[in-house]
């Protein structure tokens, strides 16, 4: 249990050769049991994890190798809080300078974990107390599955979530259930810290706020020097109360790195930007800060009632069925898989027959 582990594990001295004997649905047993219940729930599970299972036999085919190119990052399990958050923090820091992303916001984040040769995909039913699943396995190699129920900015904050457990407990566990059960072990609180850090990174908070001239001190001194090398001392006093950060500055900041609004308040509370009472009142706010997010369409920080309707009709597996067509029409190209293999794949991606052997054909 505390390992999230199972016991067989312990005994294994060759992990990848005994992963590989019993096959990729044994990792179905190592989810909880109300997962696994539900008919509806473990049939889109097993449909990610047999189509995953397929993408990487086709990854074999095509001679990529070693196709995960995620860091290793040697931090023992944190003992403390304090110790989880700095963890986390840190390596969000490390990744953005990896991925090269700067201070700005990301654009698309389960497009993101695709390109570090992760599987990612929603899934439909999840419980509401559960927001995201990783998974690792030597015949699916790592998944991230989150609960696409939930608002966009709360998905958005989960993939970045399991993304944290990819990098930092893919060596230590093969399942891990995010859920508000579990929210307090210090994993958890680690990759909270990582999402948070990674989405709304410390340097481009700050940016943001001077953009729109808030947060900053009631007094600034600055210090020029003259050609004669002699220090001019100026002071800078902003007007009274120009610097207060308000639930609309809160609400733009959610807008900017696309997260929600409560996570913005906390991020802000975390970096020092407002304290305990400014932090309850921005909290109390919330529902006139949703309102005001819902005039912002690109990102819907609203109840099921909000929820967009496009996002609703739309596939929650379309990141992971992108990625196994890209790589079957690959295949087909270089003659490594007949049309009739292709015709078959099509009832498993839910896509027509014709249109799936059109692209290959193309």
């Amino acid at each position: 249990k505390l390992y999230h582990r199972s016991a067989a594990d312990f005994f294994e001295e060759d992990e990848s050769r005994a992963q590989s004997e019993e096959g990729p649905f044994v990792i179905l047993h190592r989810l909880p049991p109300e997962l696994v219940n539900d008919a509806e729930v473990n049939r889109q599970v097993s449909r990610c994890i047999e189509l995953c299972s397929i993408g990487v036999d086709l990854e074999k085919t095509l001679g990529m190798l070693d196709p995960i190119s995620l860091p290793d990052y040697e931090l023992r399990s944190p003992l403390k809080p304090y110790e989880a958050t700095r963890q986390g923090e840190h390596v969000a820091d490390a990744e953005r300078r990896r991925l090269g992303l700067g201070y700005g916001p990301i654009a698309d984040m389960a497009d993101l974990i695709t390109t570090q040769g992760v599987w990612a995909s929603g899934v439909r039913g999840l419980p509401n107390e559960m927001s995201g699943i990783f998974l690792r396995h030597v015949s699916i190699g790592l998944v991230i599955l989150v609960n696409y129920d939930h608002p966009r900015t709360r998905k958005r904050f989960s993939y970045a979530h399991e993304f944290g457990h990819a990098l930092l407990d893919r060596k230590s566990t093969s399942a891990i259930v995010t859920s508000k059960s579990n929210s307090q072990e210090f994993i958890e609180r680690r990759a909270n810290a990582f999402a948070a850090a990674f989405l709304m990174p410390r340097e481009g908070v700050r940016w943001f706020l001077e953009l729109l001239e808030k947060g900053g001190p009631s007094r600034r001194y600055r210090v020029t020097y003259t050609t004669g090398e002699e220090a001019v001392d100026a002071e800078e006093r902003p007007a009274p109360g120009s610097q207060h950060i308000t639930y609309q500055d809160a609400v733009a900041l959610a807008h900017h790195f696309g997260v929600s609004y409560p996570a913005a308040v906390y991020r802000l509370s975390d970096l020092g930007f407002v304290n305990a009472d400014e932090k309850t009142d921005l909290l109390s706010k919330s529902e006139v800060a949703s309102r005001l997010l819902r005039s912002h369409d690109e990102f819907n920080d609203c109840d099921d009632e909000g929820q967009n309707k496009l996002e609703n009709e739309s596939k929650a597996d379309r990141e992971l069925i992108s990625q196994i067509v890209w790589l079957a029409v690959e295949a087909y190209r270089r003659g490594q898989v007949s049309q009739g293999w292709l015709s078959d794949l099509s009832e498993k991606l839910d896509l027509p027959s014709d249109d799936l052997v059109e692209l290959a054909e193309a």
